[in-house]
């Protein structure tokens, strides 16, 4: 193996949703770079992040009925009972949601948390407060998506935060459209958060503070038995 094919295999693939925004950033560096020397060296700074912040590394998902596996890199912020956004049609009865919060160093590629028929795909614009505060999940720019599988029913909603100014939304992710548990549907520029709505007897595996990766780790089983977990930190 080559050099450069060695050193390729252990960086992540960049998104192409990134490519312009790398582009802008690198333009920027040059821009600065002549007018000042130091000014240039914090551009190319910028542009590192802009490339590491579009990463979008594989994942290896489980594949079995009743697992709910993470959409979002991040940290799982708040798990518990919430009344879904009205614009989802999931009822007015407080389900399941677990919550994850996405920095600006987490990979914003988001996957698909189950296996199913997507039944309504519902864009709602609003503000751009903290996505790490409650009232985010009212107040700010979301895009929520309904998931129906032989389980129940899922919402998954994407909410912009502070510094996102976009929801991006992949071409599969229609309405009427068959999506894999794991599969990419979706990125938030640059720094938001990811809700996921459950059916009410689901009992969530994670606890608020853990760190959690897009299509790897599981949220919830439900064809377990395992009463609801307690976390301790160390």
């Amino acid at each position: 193996m080559s050099v450069v094919a060695s050193i390729r295999k252990q960086l992540a693939p960049i998104h192409p949703e990134g490519y312009l925004f790398i582009a802008l950033f690198a333009l920027a560096a040059l821009a600065l770079g002549w007018l000042w020397s130091p000014l240039g060296w914090i551009g190319w700074l910028l542009t590192a992040w802009c490339i590491y912040f579009f990463r979008d590394p594989p994942r290896v998902t489980a594949m079995r009925e009743g697992l709910v596996i993470s959409p979002a890199d991040g940290r799982v912020d708040m798990v518990g009972y919430f009344i879904p956004p009205p614009e989802l049609e999931l009822g007015e009865k407080p389900l399941p949601r677990v919550t994850i919060f996405m920095s600006v160093f987490d990979c914003h590629v988001n996957r698909a948390p189950v296996a199913g028929k997507i039944t309504k795909v519902a864009y709602k614009p609003g503000l751009f407060l903290s996505a790490d505060l409650d009232k985010a999940s009212e107040d700010n720019e979301r895009n929520g998506i309904v998931i129906d599988t032989a389980a129940g029913r899922f919402g998954i909603v994407q909410i912009a935060g502070l510094l996102a100014r976009r929801i991006v939304s992949f071409d599969n992710a229609r309405e009427g459209a068959a999506i894999q548990a794991g599969e990419r549907f979706g990125l938030i520029r640059f720094g938001s958060r990811v809700d996921v709505y459950m059916p009410e007897d689901a009992k969530p595996l994670v606890g608020v503070g853990q760190t959690s990766l897009a299509g790897e780790t599981i949220l919830a089983d439900l064809s377990s038995k395992e009463a609801q977990r307690t976390f301790k930190v160390g």
